[in-house]
């Protein structure tokens, strides 16, 4: 190998960079969306609530095992002391699902309250990165620790965020215009199942494509390491301060002796 075939110290050090980039991006995404037992939350209480549904018609049975299921799990995450968010926007999510079909009697209504969560959410995707503030970046700003920094420095990184929310907002409005054409046509199990199955892979894409913006865009800024650092250099000019304010008084009197 010559030397303009090995790669320099440069190269070495920013492809490291790139790696530990993509790696907190990874991590960053993982946090935030739950990773694999979030989806497992996620896909768990209407899959339980279709097959019993599939097999017995029963509405109330179904309903109260999605329920009890999505119970335990929350339990299980506060036995454990880990991150409850996901499990309880599941027990809520449920919930609704469950007080609506009970209320109408309608067993495809147990899926309708999540749909419009989904149409909803697709809509504030779009309409936020319409607007220039995208809604990824109103969720990922904290987990990376940049909070808003990225609105008005650090352009490529909003433009990544503003990518992803239009990303999130079509994948998601897809999906509706699936369901629920099915939710006026289709059976409950025909349902169930659509939705069961349109659970995972939309998402999967959906963070999928976050990350490949997010990992080409520029690196976040930490906004609270520069407060903590602008706490340091404070305290630093406060301590040489008093530092220079002690030592005048004893000059002085050296020169009037």
């Amino acid at each position: 190998m010559t030397s303009l075939d090995k790669p320099t110290t440069e190269e070495t050090s920013a492809d490291t960079s790139a790696d530990d980039a993509r790696a907190v991006t990874e991590a960053a995404l993982f946090e935030a969306f739950g990773g694999v037992r979030g989806m497992v939350e996620t896909v768990l209480p209407g899959l339980l609530f279709v097959s019993i549904y599939t097999v017995n018609k029963n509405l109330h049975m179904s309903a109260l095992a999605a329920l009890g299921v999505a119970l335990v799990m929350v339990v299980v995450r506060l036995a454990r002391r880990d991150t409850v968010k996901h499990a309880f926007s599941g027990v809520f999510g449920v919930g609704f699902g469950v007080v609506f079909a009970m209320m109408t009697g309608n067993a495809k209504d147990f899926y309708l309250p999540g749909m419009l969560y989904t149409l909803g959410l697709a809509l504030a995707y779009i309409v936020t990165a319409m607007a220039g503030v995208p809604l990824i970046g109103l969720m990922l700003g904290p987990v990376f620790k940049e909070n808003l920094s990225w609105r008005t420095r650090n352009p490529g990184r909003k433009k990544a965020y503003t990518k992803a929310s239009w990303a999130w907002g079509l994948i998601l409005l897809a999906k509706c215009a699936i369901l629920f054409p099915l939710y006026w046509w289709a059976d409950t199990t025909q349902l169930g199942w659509v939705l069961v199955a349109l659970k995972i892979p939309p998402f999967l894409l959906a963070v999928y494509l976050t990350w490949v913006f997010l990992a080409k865009a520029p690196p976040p800024i930490d906004v609270f390491a520069e407060m903590e650092a602008e706490e340091r250099a404070e305290e630093e000019r406060k301590a040489a301060a008093a530092g220079e304010g002690g030592g005048a008084p004893a000059g002085r009197h050296r020169r009037q002796s």
